[in-house]
């Protein structure tokens, strides 16, 4: 058994994962950490109301969906407890990673950094990176709810991140020569120019549209008000990130 502990536990994507791990029958959820709801159970677990009181339980998985704001300082906790991890919430930064792969290598376990664990997001990711090696100019546009507090999110910065090890961009005319405001031109994202958009009615979405002379090329991901698609890819990286050692990033890379 694959003995997990979930940080967000009552949450959008928590909620049903915690219900999907204890129907598995290679996984039990032995811990379970929410704020706003520390005392009650969840399944045959009490929830606690801290990452540093959780990780006093005896577990080997620690999958965190809470908050961009904390997800770093939890990822480090865990790290620091021996667990191996699985990070689902947004908010890390291209440069958190180096230090979070040295304190994972350091403590002999895995990190799986997924973006969105969604397989039809993975499946526009493995899409985008192979028509980056044809189509050389690019932009990307991240769709998302009203209240996201982080921009862009964690599948349109995954998803320029994976770009990059590709090639840069070919963009006609430079960023600092544009005329009137050249924020306009969206942000600097690994040298992709990223769009972040914020509305009521959108869940998460990020669309990446590709050009050159006389065509173009639209690849679009959206997602429902339902976590259910998120289920299925955490799961696989619950199983599978015990045969790691330091940080992978992106679900296709361990599909």
């Amino acid at each position: 058994m694959i003995r997990v502990c979930l940080a967000g536990a009552t949450g959008w994507v928590g909620r049903p994962l915690a219900a999907a791990i204890d129907a598995a029958d290679d996984l039990e959820l032995v811990a379970a950490v929410a704020r706003r709801a520390r005392g009650e159970r969840i399944g045959r677990v009490t929830i606690a109301g801290s990452v540093q009181d959780a990780l006093t339980v005896d577990s080997d998985v620690f999958v965190d969906f809470t908050s961009a704001a904390s997800v770093k300082r939890h990822v480090l906790a865990a790290l620091a407890a021996g667990r191996h991890v699985i990070v689902g919430s947004s908010g890390l930064e291209d440069e958190d990673f180096p230090g979070i792969d040295a304190a994972a290598r350091a403590a002999n376990v895995g990190v799986i950094a997924v973006g969105n664990f969604a397989m039809t997001a993975a499946l526009l990711q493995q899409f985008a990176v192979e028509a980056a090696r044809h189509l050389p100019p690019w932009e990307i546009i991240d769709i998302a709810s009203a209240d996201k507090i982080d921009a862009p999110g964690g599948t349109a910065r995954e998803l320029a991140w994976r770009l990059s090890e590709v090639r840069a961009p070919e963009v006609a005319v430079p960023i600092d020569r544009t005329v009137g405001l050249a924020a306009a031109r969206g942000a600097d994202v690994n040298q992709t120019r990223v769009h972040s958009v914020r509305l009521p009615g959108y869940t998460i979405g990020v669309e990446i549209r590709f050009g050159q002379a006389d065509e173009r090329l639209t690849l679009q991901y959206d997602a429902g008000p339902g976590a259910a698609p998120y289920i299925t890819g955490t799961l696989l990286a619950i199983r599978r990130v015990q045969r790691l050692t330091g940080v992978v990033r992106g679900l296709d890379r361990i599909i």
